[in-house]
């Protein structure tokens, strides 16, 4: 029997029940507390050590990051299923367990005695001079995190502090709810005639949205058994999970049937949403907005912050927000000529179809069009080349030649291995080796769009490396890797879009950067300790595979012949790169600058401050109209549900880092091992051990130029950007 490494410490879901959840959580809570408790303070008030060395405080601090491996792994189950299989239970104890991860979070964060542990660890030069450099970095890292969380502070602000906090956990996954309730309370049955232009796989999928629309409605008993009955077989539901929104959003000719699923997708959440949760409560996301930036400048105030974007800066790459915004306009200048071709290109070809005023909801299904007739490219046409099966195969084959491991499924239907548990029947879960068989760490793939799954595509680094010799403990890396692509249907495997393939291809790049380090202090090990402008280096890196025809061709073959991706199809795909990169690019900065400027801006902007400051930047920088009732901002979860508040520029600013990257690659040959362990040695094995700056310079030999981005994204005049002149250079879960 192939048997499971006990120092992966799977878990077993099949008893992860939340109650029992709650107990080991509150269990940990309670334990850890009770090691704070007995604590003294090793530091007078200058932070000079009283009476303990600084072997001693270390062994204190590696005995408590010890004890909370209990709860980081309770709570890390917990919210991932809360993420994955959300019911009303799960979400019950994870909601009423927040106020207290917060409160002691904080109080964690604002211990005297700990800190003065890590303050005693500094002072001691010599001694910390001995220390191995990822010990060293987890140090400085950790005193910058009891300053971020207020341990300077007198105990009235502390206080305060710690009801921030508390109030904004609980706001953020309120607001994070709202999204998915609101994204599974549409339902839009169709009409014969709504269904023109939609694809066998396009209908495929509204067939699956309603047969799911028919148990949702029998077991609320908003329809009885007679109702279901006498609708039709197939009945074909328009919902906003992303593979059914973008079906027909792409490809239905009805012109108004997209303008209503545009709408119900854009002010989900908001004050023209009429949906309610299970207890009747308003959906809209408006005042928690601004009750989240309100309670995020109470918090910068306290710290001695003029805003929040400076407090999250003070962790990142960038320098100021005057720098970031610098590198956001001038990447639009370079962007708008091109998005401006773009854009007269759609709207051209949107005349041929009676559209004399392109519209948003306009914009995919002309693209499309385009694609066909430009480029003799249809997604359609090009989805069974990319069956689910034959991409993950190829995307193992191609880390195992650019990094010399190797990727084993450990399947339950074989008797020969050893079961593992999931979560859902859709999961899957993988070990990866090195070249000598030596086990590195494991993941699971749950990559399709079900009910009670939050939308998009993510990295969850559950475990990451780790090991503590005074109790012999050793921990392999573990993550979850979670998409919301189109399942498998009518028998045959998911077939996957470019884009959905593109998203695999960067989660995974994700996924190895936590699975390859050979770091085992935890709180720099994988991704942990990367400053988040750069935590998406090799995640984008990792697309360019799936770009270049020698990745294409171990990624791709027909579902049902097994024939090759023919050459016309492949020209036309590698052609088709950098369509629309121009407004696409407007798009990603529009984003990153109205989160920028609202966390810049004091004091704290009310819901219309919100809208308007959003309003302003697409005058600036979109080329676009966009209607009146578009509330995008009611369903941003990456900056109010997420970790990426007065960080969303990291997307722009780390594709910087990748693109120079890549190029390294593109001047060796993109598959050279010597490039690829190069890459993996300064790059995926370091993690957070050294700053993300030193690490790009040591794989590129060099400062970061805007040279590659610029000509990846097909811009004209091409200029390189010194990353130190413009750090206009620049995650998940």
């Amino acid at each position: 029997m192939t048997s499971i490494s006990p120092d992966l410490h799977l878990a077993d879901f099949a008893s992860a029940a939340p109650s029992t959840l709650q107990i080991e959580i509150l269990n940990a809570i309670n334990t850890a507390n009770a090691f704070l408790d007995d604590m003294t303070t090793t530091t007078d008030n200058n932070g000079h050590s009283v009476d303990m060395s600084a072997e001693q405080a270390l062994a204190d601090v590696m005995a408590f990051d010890h004890m909370n491996l209990a709860l980081d792994r309770s709570w890390g189950i917990l919210s991932h299923l809360n993420s994955v299989t959300s019911n009303d239970e799960i979400r019950h104890v994870h909601h009423e367990l927040l106020p207290k991860l917060s409160a002691y979070g904080t109080r964690v964060g604002q211990h005297q005695p700990l800190f003065s542990r890590y303050q005693t660890i500094v002072n001691d030069e010599a001694f910390f001079a001995r220390l191995e450099p990822a010990r060293a970095r987890a140090i400085e890292l950790a005193l910058r995190s009891f300053e971020l969380s207020g341990v300077a502070l007198a105990k009235a602000e502390q206080e305060k502090f710690a009801a921030i906090q508390s109030e904004l956990s609980t706001l953020s996954a309120t607001f994070s709810d709202h999204i998915l309730d609101a994204t599974q309370a549409h339902a839009l049955p169709l009409n014969d005639k709504q269904l023109t232009g939609l694809t066998e796989s396009g209908l495929a999928l509204l067939a699956d949205a309603g047969a799911q629309y028919k148990a949702r409605t029998l077991a609320s008993g908003s329809l009885t058994q007679e109702d279901i009955d006498a609708l039709p077989t197939p009945y074909y539901v328009a919902s906003l999970n992303i593979p059914v929104y973008l079906a027909v959003m792409t490809y239905a000719d009805d012109r108004r049937l997209r303008e209503t699923l545009y709408r119900a997708y854009v002010t989900r959440a908001s004050e023209f949403d009429t949906h309610t949760n299970a207890k009747g409560e308003s959906l809209n996301n408006a005042d928690i907005m601004s009750q989240i930036l309100q309670l995020r400048e109470q918090k910068a105030k306290l710290l001695g912050f003029t805003d929040y974007a400076a407090v999250s800066l003070s962790k990142k790459m960038a320098d100021s927000v005057a720098e970031v915004e610098t590198f956001l306009r001038d990447l639009a200048a370079q962007a708008t000529p091109t998005a401006e071709r773009d854009l007269a290109q759609l709207q051209q070809y949107a005349n041929a179809y009676g559209i004399d005023e392109l519209q948003p909801w306009d914009s995919a299904y002309i693209a499309e069009k385009v694609k066909q007739s430009e480029f003799n490219l249809s997604q359609e046409e090009i989805r069974p080349y990319f069956p689910l099966p034959k991409v993950i195969n190829g995307l193992f084959a191609i880390v195992e030649r650019l990094y010399d491991i190797k990727v084993k499924e450990q399947t339950n239907d074989n008797a020969n291995s050893q079961p593992v548990s999931h979560w859902h029947d859709d999961v899957s879960f993988y070990q990866l080796f090195d070249a000598d068989d030596n086990l590195l760490g494991g993941f699971y793939f749950d990559l399709f769009a079900r009910s009670g799954k939050r939308g998009g595509a993510w990295m969850n680094g559950f475990q990451s490396r780790y090991s503590y010799d005074e109790q012999a403990h050793q921990q392999l890396p573990v993550c979850f890797m979670v998409g919301n692509f189109t399942p498998a249907l009518d028998g045959k495997p998911s077939l996957l879009t470019h884009d959905e393939v593109l998203t695999l291809f960067h989660e995974f790049g994700h996924g190895l950067h936590h699975l390859l380090t050979q770091v085992t202090v935890g709180d720099v090990a994988g991704v942990n300790g990367v400053e988040w402008d750069a935590v998406e280096l090799p995640s984008q890196f990792m697309e360019n595979w799936a770009w270049d025809a020698e990745g294409i061709a171990l990624i791709s073959s027909h579902v049902e012949t097994g024939e090759a991706l023919p050459k016309d199809k492949l020209d036309a795909l590698l052609a088709v790169k950098n369509f629309q990169s121009g407004m696409q690019t407007l798009r990603q900065i529009e984003l990153a600058l109205f989160d920028l400027l609202i966390h810049a801006h004091t004091p704290a902007l009310d819901y219309e401050g919100i809208l308007a400051t959003l309003n302003t930047v697409r005058s600036d920088v979109a080329i676009m109209q966009t209607p009146d009732y578009n509330r995008f901002a009611n369903g941003f979860s990456h900056i109010f549900a997420g970790g990426y508040a007065a960080g969303y520029y990291s997307y722009k600013w780390a594709e910087l880092l990748s693109a120079d990257a890549f190029s390294k690659f593109e001047e060796d040959g993109i598959f050279n091992p010597v490039t690829g362990k190069a890459f993996r040695d300064t790059i995926l094995s370091v993690g957070g051990s050294f700053p993300a700056k030193t690490n790009f310079e040591n794989f590129r030999g060099r400062s970061a130029s805007i040279d590659a981005l610029l000509r990846h994204s097909g811009f004209a005049n091409t200029k390189k950007v010194d990353a130190a002149n413009a750090q206009t250079t620049h995650e998940v879960i």
